[in-house]
């Protein structure tokens, strides 16, 4: 085989060389969120829509009619618009359960498309595995149905249990039909229709919302040679659509920029739990902070004193009470950090559990060393 000349050579290597520069060029870009994942479009949002229905087909698992009344009485009514009589005979089914449906309403749907329902139940019912969904009205706030449900459940949690025992995994009460509503009314208003574009950030933040205004009038400046945003305050900002661009497209432009969104110093606590979370730009000036746990155990170990016999005494129990009380040694440590880096490295250098850290946050926040702000959920 031939080799290729020297000049091609040179070339393809130059090639990789400009493909590979390139790629760590456009690396740092896409480290960034982009605009459409921080914020919302105001007025494209959204609607919940819910109803009530029957399931039917349960192995056994229904409500039991004796006690979800409501449940006997929107059979009765299902089986009178069937022609079905059963007014005055007593049902004993155990294969029928009331429940409520949910969905979304996804923005601009149009008739005739679907969406997801999630099924609940209302009664006494222990499972809705293997049942269908019989035809459910789904109304919106304002009253109005806007679809309709029906189909087969797929339910992931199940009970089993005997006389003895019971097992239970996941919520065998609670099941979900993909593309089981099928929308029936339109949502009044279109994309074109809105009287402004706005996009609202979903953490408000007045140097967030600066940075995506600075970069959709970058943007704007190289694609129309003028400034299309303004800043309206820490959670809005206001865009100016050129004229010679679809709506459509201007906004799904602008939704692809990328940013750096700025985040307040937080803290956030979980007590049931024991999670802590540490915002990137908490800092905690220094102090010396030491930790010890004191443990008091009580034990009752009562003694029967029997008297001895023809004495003519009588058995009593005798109260026998050990307190013990112990105290952990606790270490000195300072924890300053200018990082989040530095904080958690001085935390965990104490040895902590995450109960105990949650005791000292709350301590440094009572000094006034946490600069940050303090949610306790």
């Amino acid at each position: 085989m031939r080799r290729p000349p020297a000049v091609l050579r040179a070339l393809s290597v130059t090639l990789v060389l400009a493909l590979v520069l390139g790629l760590v060029l456009a690396a740092p870009a896409s480290a960034g969120t982009r605009i459409k994942d921080i914020a919302a479009l105001q007025g494209v949002r959204d609607n919940q829509l819910v109803g009530y229905g029957l399931v039917t087909g349960l192995q056994g698992t229904g409500d039991t009619l004796r006690n979800a009344q409501f449940t006997e009485q929107s059979l009765q009514s299902m089986l009178d618009r069937m022609g079905v009589n059963v007014r005055d005979a007593r049902l004993r089914t155990r294969n029928v359960a009331a429940v409520m449906v949910t969905a979304d309403l996804p923005p601009y749907a149009t008739v005739g498309s679907r969406i997801d329902v999630t099924v609940t139940s209302l009664g006494d019912a222990t499972s809705l595995k293997g049942g269908t969904l019989l035809m459910t009205a789904l109304s919106g706030g304002d009253g109005a149905v806007y679809a309709a449900a029906q189909g087969p459940m797929a339910v992931s949690g199940f009970a089993v249990g005997g006389q003895a025992e019971t097992l239970t995994q996941g919520v065998p009460t609670a099941g979900r039909i993909p593309n089981g509503a099928l929308i029936e009314r339109e949502v009044p208003g279109a994309f074109r229709d809105l009287p402004q574009l706005v996009l609202e950030l979903k953490n408000p933040d007045f140097k967030t919302a600066t940075l995506i205004t600075d970069a959709i009038n970058a943007y704007g400046l190289a694609r129309f040679g003028r400034r299309v945003a303004v800043p309206r305050d820490q959670r809005s900002v206001v865009l100016h659509r050129p004229r010679d661009i679809a709506q459509t497209r201007f906004i799904a432009e602008v939704g692809d920029l990328t940013i750096m969104p700025d985040t307040p110093a937080r803290v956030v606590v979980d007590q049931r739990t024991g999670t802590v979370v540490i915002g990137r730009n908490v800092q905690i000036s220094t102090v010396a902070v030491t930790h010890g746990n004191l443990t008091v155990r009580v034990t009752e170990t009562p003694e029967v004193s029997q008297p001895e016999p023809y004495s003519r005494g009588q058995t009593v129990v005798v109260p026998r009470t050990e307190v013990t009380a112990t105290e952990q040694k606790g270490q000195l440590a300072i924890l300053g950090g200018s990082d989040l880096q530095t904080l958690v490295k001085g935390l965990n250098q104490v040895g902590l559990k995450p109960s105990d850290i949650i005791s000292i946050l709350q301590a440094v926040k009572t000094a006034g060393a946490l600069q940050a702000e303090l949610v306790v959920q």
